[in-house]
């Protein structure tokens, strides 16, 4: 089921939409006796480059924002662990603290990346809030005994994580070259009304019912090859199989889970 799900994200209304236009181009040059025969090269240079760069270039940003994401979790663990480890007073109220600081923080990133880039400025104030919570959350444990030297490490630690968060921000806010885009989704409907004279002099010897088979099959490769970059494009909207998915309930589920299993082996 999942992966009929798959090819329905790939073969959508825009590729039958196109088929349908392809076919009625192929028709119309049959009934008009309109053939030709045109160099495939048309093809390559004017969308499977261009969409093929474009794939790439998602893929690139779909994969730094992946590290920028594990940036954030792996420095925020480890102003956990200071919380928990480096002071000489246990406290279950500063564990709860900073676990409920972090699933805010990882909260607010999820609400802010699956929104609309128009409502930016209104989530980054919200993710700002958690980051000087967290910094907050600092200055406490040296008042509560953490030596200078390490309070300077977890700065470092909300430092990184702030970076890492400009840097999935700019992923989000700033996406492949528009006019590269307008560029191929233009040819991808008008080549294959133009083929239709190709393809109508290419269907000769062929049964009447297969003459359609290449305008459609045309079409539903380049509408495909246009929706992978589509999905990919925005690695947090939760549309496509390969976005980057923020689950701050597991995280926080599995701070504590480390500890667990330590203390068991230990008994």
């Amino acid at each position: 089921m999942k992966r009929l799900f798959n090819v329905f994200l790939i073969i959508n209304l825009k590729s039958i939409l196109i088929a349908a236009l392809g076919v009625l181009s192929t028709w119309l040059c049959l009934h008009y006796e309109l053939k030709a025969d045109y160099p495939l090269t048309i093809i390559a240079t004017a969308i499977i480059f261009p969409i093929v760069f474009s794939i790439g270039h998602a893929y690139k940003r779909r994969e730094s924002a992946l590290g920028h994401y594990g940036s954030i979790k792996a420095h925020g663990r480890a102003v956990y662990f200071a919380a928990r480890d480096w002071l000489p007073e246990e406290s279950p109220d500063r564990i709860s603290e900073i676990e409920q600081i972090l699933g805010h923080l990882l909260v607010s990133c999820r609400d802010m990346f699956k929104g609309k880039v128009s409502d930016l400025p209104k989530y980054e104030r919200e993710v700002y809030r958690s980051f000087s919570s967290l910094s907050k959350f600092v200055k406490r444990m040296r008042g509560e005994g953490l030596p200078g030297g390490e309070c300077s490490r977890c700065n470092q630690y909300i430092s990184k994580m702030i970076v890492s968060f400009e840097s999935i921000k700019h992923i989000h806010q700033y996406r492949t070259p528009r006019t590269l885009r307008a560029f191929s989704d233009f040819f991808i409907i008008l080549l294959p009304i133009l083929y239709g004279p190709y393809f109508a002099n290419e269907a000769a010897g062929y049964n009447q019912y297969l003459v359609y088979v290449m305008p459609i099959l045309f079409a539903i490769i380049l509408v495909g090859l246009d929706n992978i970059q589509d999905h990919l494009e925005d690695p947090f909207d939760q549309i496509g199989q390969d976005d980057v998915t923020i689950n701050a309930e597991k995280f926080v589920e599995m701070l504590s889970a480390g500890e667990g299993r330590v203390q068991k082996a230990i008994m």
